[in-house]
């Protein structure tokens, strides 16, 4: 009797680009699809010009992308973008601000504590946009404004636990970008545990010269990665990272 043929293990889908020069290679190849993933560290270290980035990218690929944004305005975004040559056309918006009158005009009385009702009606404003349509990226900016609406942290990771089970269900890659204020400016090692990986961005101050940036991944499921801290760049068309610790060896100049 002959063996029966041995049944191999599924393959992983493939990964999807991050639209980041040299991040791709860091990251093994890019990002797992339809995961969750977190982006951190303080203002003005890149987070959202990664973000935009990533959004290109997958307009590029034909994609729905949905940008998320909890604290600026759609003026305030076009100016980041057009400061890189890239452009919001092709990849969809939602304000915070501009959505806040709608459920304000028609708030009714509660017993519930003012900041209750509105992360509730904050997170259904943006699961009902997300419902609409099938969207294959979504990036949120920031989990700042959710953590300060919020009030009480059990609350605010409930609400993370639930947008991760609402994207369980639905191919989507979600980046969370976290700048780490509304908080005690510190990293959330529970935030941590719920993202399938962790990328953390930092701009170092130098006693001399210019300031440096430099990014490194924290944490990964699944997959391998370059350890360690890799130089970054943001320059007009976005930003850059470089898996060897020097600029000079990826052949970047500031012409």
């Amino acid at each position: 009797m002959s063996a029966s043929p041995t049944t191999s293990a599924a393959q992983p889908p493939a990964k999807i680009s991050t639209g980041i020069a040299g991040l791709d290679d860091i990251l093994d190849g890019g990002l797992a699809p339809n995961r969750l993933y977190l982006v951190e560290r303080m203002p003005g270290s890149g987070k959202t010009t990664l973000a935009l980035q990533f959004l290109s990218a997958g307009r590029s690929a034909g994609e729905r992308c949905l940008y998320v944004t909890l604290s600026e305005t759609r003026e305030e975004l076009e100016v980041v973008v057009a400061s890189h040559g890239l452009t919001l056309d092709g990849i969809d918006v939602f304000e915070l601000a501009s959505a806040e009158s709608v459920f304000s005009a028609g708030r009714e009385m509660t017993l519930l504590h003012p900041w209750e009702v509105e992360l509730g009606e904050t997170v259904k404003l943006i699961t009902d946009e997300i419902e609409r349509f099938n969207l294959s990226r979504v990036v949120f900016d920031s989990l700042s404004e959710m953590r300060l609406l919020a009030q009480d942290p059990l609350r605010y990771r409930r609400q993370i636990l639930a947008l991760k089970q609402f994207f369980a269900g639905r191919k989507a890659t979600v980046l969370l970008l976290d700048d780490l204020t509304g908080g005690n400016g510190q990293q959330d090692l529970q935030l941590h545990s719920i993202s399938h990986r962790v990328i953390t961005l930092e701009r170092l101050t130098l006693d001399f010269g210019t300031a440096r940036r430099r990014m490194q991944v924290q944490k990964m499921r699944g997959s391998d990665f370059r350890a360690g801290y890799h130089d970054l760049a943001i320059r007009r068309g976005g930003l850059r990272a470089c898996p060897p610790i020097t600029e000079s060896a990826c052949g970047w100049s500031d012409a």
